[in-house]
């Protein structure tokens, strides 16, 4: 599904990203870990064209991504749900929904079938303003938005953080469902290992902008995970 090769990922002068290469299988579901710092939202920026410059080759399905603006990358398929939701908080639930909509190539306007099945309380509730709901709710509605532009590629950075612990397995669970019921690829920026070798397929080490280690989730050992992410 996506390929990176050699990736340098810039924020001004600020070199962020540093020769980063992986490759996320079709249908599967890889996490980014690592401590706070080191470089995982950048790499979820990275891919969907959001810094402010980058060096080398990201790849959609074989087709070269790496110069396409952000706009291009969304109308072929990759859909992000950035770390704090960013909905609209004086937007209605239908128009935030909505908003993700217009990234479709198709010209398709719509609230998706699905939405409905997995999340009841938003589709009893599109007039609400998004503004007053919980933050598991806009976690929610930011996951919803995503799902209206149709996407292959999902780029979820922290999807349960700032979520009271009720929820957090609510969204956990979606989050699988969207991979195995819909056919979704994830890449999961993810501090819960325990989640992360519950749901991924495989994972992505940072530390430091690079990639320190990766491969299949069987790999992600306690000795990994306390070199690299203990404080």
């Amino acid at each position: 599904m996506l390929a990176m090769q050699g990736v340098d990922g810039f924020y001004g002068r600020s070199h962020a990203l540093h020769g980063v290469s992986l490759a996320v299988a079709d249908r599967s579901i890889t996490a980014v870990l690592g401590r706070n710092g080191v470089g995982k939202t950048t790499l979820l920026k990275s891919v969907m064209g959001l810094l402010d410059r980058t060096r080398g080759g990201i790849a959609l399905q074989g087709a070269a991504i790496g110069d396409l603006p952000a706009f291009r990358r969304a109308r072929m398929g990759i859909a992000y749900v950035p770390q704090g939701r960013e909905i609209i908080p004086d937007f209605s639930i239908r128009e935030n929904i909505l908003m993700g909509a217009f990234a479709r190539a198709d010209g398709k306007r719509a609230i998706p079938d699905i939405v409905p099945k997995l999340f009841p309380y938003l589709a009893q509730n599109l007039d609400r303003p998004g503004g007053v709901l919980s933050g598991g709710q806009q976690q929610q509605l930011a996951i919803a938005r995503a799902l209206a532009a149709g996407p292959k590629l999902l780029l979820l950075d922290e999807p349960t953080e700032g979520i009271q612990p009720s929820i957090v397995e609510e969204i956990e669970a979606l989050i699988v469902r969207l991979n195995t019921e819909l056919g979704i690829t994830v890449i999961l920026v993810e501090q819960n290992v325990g989640f992360a070798r519950r749901a991924a397929d495989a994972f992505v080490m940072m530390e430091k902008g690079r990639v320190v280690a990766s491969g299949a989730i069987a790999g992600l050992t306690d000795d990994v995970v306390h070199r690299h992410m203990a404080v």
